[in-house]
């Protein structure tokens, strides 16, 4: 099977949000749990929509707030795969705060996660190759190498201390 060649901008995601009292905290702002599921969400489709399968979330590699989301405000989650591997793509989500009524927008978080394809049997497979047009996408296409590098070096520091923990564990038992 050949697997062909896709721009990032083909699998774009978009998601809206206006944010309503019950979706914030104590101080009016954006659960961040509440975030993060709309992130995944919109993530998980661009992924999709790239490997043309379901797929499975890897890691959220990160979460960064940048500027606080309000009451009141719209929020849109825009998504893209920035790197692809064998089996595995990296999706950034910029989350944007959209000021309507000077039509600005402005960057309120952004997110790197890391989805798998699975075909019908659960196992993980191939995805086409993403490759970027725009000057924002070739940024953020060229320095995932040093994304990915530190997403294998954090993974094998998990695995270290799910290592220490389970010999921890089974000495107290």
């Amino acid at each position: 099977m050949t697997i062909k060649r896709k721009a990032m901008k083909e699998a774009k995601s978009y998601k809206s949000r206006q944010v309503f009292p019950q979706d914030t905290n104590h101080l009016g702002t954006l659960f961040g749990g509440t975030m993060m599921a709309n992130i995944d969400e919109v993530a998980a489709i661009c992924a999709c929509k790239h490997a043309n399968t379901q797929v499975v979330t890897a890691s959220t590699d990160s979460v960064d707030f940048i500027r606080p989301i309000k009451t009141g405000d719209i929020v849109n989650y825009v998504a893209m795969v920035t790197y692809s591997g064998t089996s595995s793509m990296e999706v950034c989500v910029q989350i944007l705060i959209e000021d309507v009524y000077n039509n600005e927008e402005h960057l309120a978080a952004l997110s790197f996660l890391t989805f798998v394809a699975l075909d019908e049997k659960g196992k993980p497979t191939q995805v086409p190759e993403v490759y970027p047009e725009s000057a924002t996408e070739k940024w953020f296409h060229e320095n995932a190498q040093v994304r990915v590098k530190r997403r294998k070096e954090r993974r094998h520091e998990s695995k270290k201390t799910l290592a220490f923990l389970e010999e921890i564990k089974n000495k107290h038992q």
